[in-house]
């Protein structure tokens, strides 16, 4: 190939000033490259510290130990839409009619999690007030036992006011090791316990909450039902955050709610650790074009106390206190389908995967279920999303005039 070199005064002139033009157009897109970045740096470096912090309390000195580089929060105004976050979700179980120590496990479990650099932490369904498995209530058609009720109410002294004392713990934990936080609770409102997901930001601040609508089989027994009030969908700087509860998960138009407020990050705690359960998170994830994030209790006999104090009916004489009677099944999926980590069935763990933004974006190319895959002309959907009240008093709808 030829080169081309300028001869004349003329073109001297011209090439140089097309030079000049290009450095300082280079200088000032470094300025305002270095003005962008810098305060993530500080930021990356301030997690950094935090984790060194941590590991050197629990481990000894850790001058010499290598830190896992800190994924920092993304400005979404300022960053290309494609990022990565490191997301965790939890398998571990209950501390089972002991609500402080469960509250304690978790902390722990969140700074384990914070300390490997995630973004967003996603607990078991019912995690704090734990899930009953196992046991009947002393329920039969047409009557209840006297043991039953009592079990009840032990039940309920170990589930939480939303909002409350423990709620504040929560968001205060979450501030603490900078995380979102999705957290699995009992929730007790007066005398109704309610199957409830807590959502938290990474300034320690409450979000929100989600009730589950429909609890399965005997579950409604002794959990209320939630409305269409509490299926929020909450933007945030890692993405756009909900949860849907166990079986919830399989109702197609609760589904298709949940995508239509954009969801990204769609958590999906639950107690099902049967290999069916996978099937499910891997649609979802194909069918609303977002990462799932599955986790589940792993528990043994012996999480549970022992017997006539809990009972699980018609297995206990078989159980031994190592039997397994949760095997977890945690896992995280991507648009696409793909495992990105886990299932894991061999105990408590932390499973964790970097979520990559832009999958979301290729999924959407092949299938946006209420996008330009939706057929609204023929198919719509319409959701009742106002708090529904047994009971309206008119004074409190008159105006002060």
């Amino acid at each position: 190939m030829a080169l081309c070199y300028p001869s004349t005064p003329r073109e001297i002139t011209k090439t140089l000033g097309l030079f000049l033009t290009g450095v300082v157009l280079f200088a000032v897109g470094a300025h305002f490259a270095y003005v962008n970045v810098e305060p993530i740096r500080a930021r990356t470096l301030a997690r950094d510290q935090m984790m060194r912090e941590y590991l050197k309390k629990k481990y000894g000195n850790v001058k010499d130990m290598a830190v896992v580089p800190a994924i920092t929060e993304v400005d979404m105004a300022s960053f290309s839409p494609v990022q990565t976050v490191r997301a965790t979700v939890v398998q571990a179980s209950t501390i089972f009619y002991d609500t402080p120590a469960t509250i304690d496990k978790a902390e722990k479990l969140i700074a384990e999690a914070a300390a490997y650099g995630s973004q967003i932490v996603v607990f078991p369904e019912a995690f704090i007030g734990g899930y009953p498995r196992g046991s009947r209530f002393g329920v039969a058609i047409g009557s209840r036992s006297a043991k039953g009720r009592e079990e009840y109410r032990k039940y309920h002294a170990a589930a939480i006011d939303v909002p409350g004392p423990e709620v504040d713990r929560l968001a205060s934990m979450a501030g603490k090791y900078k995380v979102y936080l999705v957290m699995g609770v009992i929730e007790r409102a007066g005398y109704t316990l309610y199957c409830t997901v807590l959502f938290f930001d990474a300034q320690g601040q409450y979000l929100g909450k989600h009730r589950k609508l429909m609890p399965t089989a005997l579950e409604r027994v002794i959990w209320g039902f939630g409305d269409g009030s509490s299926i929020p969908v909450f933007g945030t700087p890692v993405g756009k955050i909900g949860a849907l509860i166990c079986w919830e998960n399989r109702m197609p138009l609760l589904r298709t709610a949940m995508y239509a407020k954009g969801i990204e990050i769609y958590c999906a705690p639950t107690a099902d650790a049967r290999d069916v359960w996978q099937s499910s998170m891997t649609h979802i994830a194909l069918e609303g074009g977002c990462f799932v994030l599955s986790a589940n209790q792993f528990c043994r006999r012996k999480d549970y106390p022992p017997p006539p104090d809990y009972v699980f009916e018609d297995a206990d004489d078989n159980l031994s206190p190592d039997s397994i009677v949760c095997a977890g099944g945690s896992v995280i999926m991507s648009p696409s389908g793909s495992v990105l980590a886990g299932p894991n069935y061999d105990g408590e763990a932390l499973i964790s995967a970097d979520l990559d933004f832009g999958e979301i974006t290729r999924s959407k190319f092949d299938f946006d279920v209420v996008g330009h895959y939706s057929r609204p002309d023929i198919l719509t959907l319409s959701v009742n999303d106002h708090p529904l009240n047994p009971v309206s008093f008119a004074s409190m709808d008159r105006s002060d005039g």
